[in-house]
């Protein structure tokens, strides 16, 4: 390992001897710090340190062809310093690495998780991915900044869109944000999401006049699509949610005693949904297919 006093000269006209494949050149006015001269031509500048435990490692500052030998130096020179403050740049230089882009930490972590315990994880993919991976997804995780969150929702805003949609985009990336956190990607991160206030959310409740229903019914019974149809009747008849009657099955049904099991409601528990007589025809009306 031969020591010289490295010149932006001697880093220009520098080879590597021809019995070699790389040879380094050290520097006698910055301790550590070096010139690899490769047989293929290329040159690099590394600075050697001491971590906090005594091992000796090596930081890559970066081509010669690309850095000035001043501007290596210094780069070397502050790299000195993280070391002997207690810090090692060659770890952190790794960590910043193994950061994801959000697009990967979704995909990979976030989704894979809520998926096994939130029934409701689909609305979580639809919300990333309609109005935040777009503008978001190719950043990684330490570059998202409440600012950029900010951005999102003033959009958003613009656009008109619900209280409702826009508070759940502040909501997915908060928890998002904590799991980052809880799950160590980040050392010592804050929330970008954390101080954002949520808008509350408008409820509007719209009943159905008599003349109302009446037209509505006569459309659902002249529709070609009757198991479309039958399912909207059915809504209006039980006040039943959406899913408890898209995705009942016979064999919860007991019409005997007019009624429909759900055996998972919204609250996590069964419940019973109470049959009307119109219900119940309804019911009857509807084909069973076989399986």
């Amino acid at each position: 390992m031969p020591t010289i006093r490295l010149s932006p000269g001697f880093v220009r006209r520098v080879s590597c001897p021809s019995e070699l494949k790389k040879i380094d050149y050290f520097d006698t006015m910055t301790r550590g710090f070096m010139l690899e001269v490769r047989s293929s031509g290329g040159k690099t500048f590394y600075q050697r340190y001491t971590d906090e435990r005594g091992r000796e490692r090596q930081y890559k500052i970066g081509p010669a062809d690309v850095l000035s030998l001043r501007q290596a130096k210094r780069k070397a020179l502050q790299i000195k310093a993280q070391a002997i403050l207690g810090s090692d740049p060659q770890r952190e230089r790794q960590e910043r690495r193994s950061i994801p882009t959000l697009s990967v930490f979704v995909e990979q972590r976030y989704l894979p998780f809520v998926k096994t315990y939130k029934r409701s994880w689909q609305t979580d993919e639809i919300v990333l991915r309609i109005h935040v991976l777009p503008r978001l997804g190719h950043l990684f995780l330490d570059e998202i900044t409440t600012d950029r969150i900010v951005e999102i929702v003033a959009s958003m805003r613009g656009d008109e869109y619900a209280p409702g949609t826009v508070g759940r985009v502040i909501v997915i990336l908060r928890y998002l944000f904590n799991l980052v956190r809880r799950w160590n990607v980040l050392r010592a991160s804050e929330n970008p999401a954390a101080g954002i206030p949520v808008p509350p959310d408008v409820q509007r409740n719209r009943f159905l006049d008599k003349l109302e229903i009446k037209k509505l019914v006569e459309v659902l019974v002249s529709d070609e699509n009757q198991v479309a149809a039958k399912a909207i009747l059915l809504l209006l008849l039980t006040g039943a949610r959406r899913n408890e009657i898209t995705h009942a099955r016979w064999e919860h049904l007991d019409l005997e005693r007019s009624s429909l099991l759900v055996p998972l409601s919204k609250s996590g528990k069964s419940r019973y949904v109470i049959l009307n007589a119109d219900a119940v025809a309804v019911l009857r009306s509807i084909p069973r297919l076989p399986r």
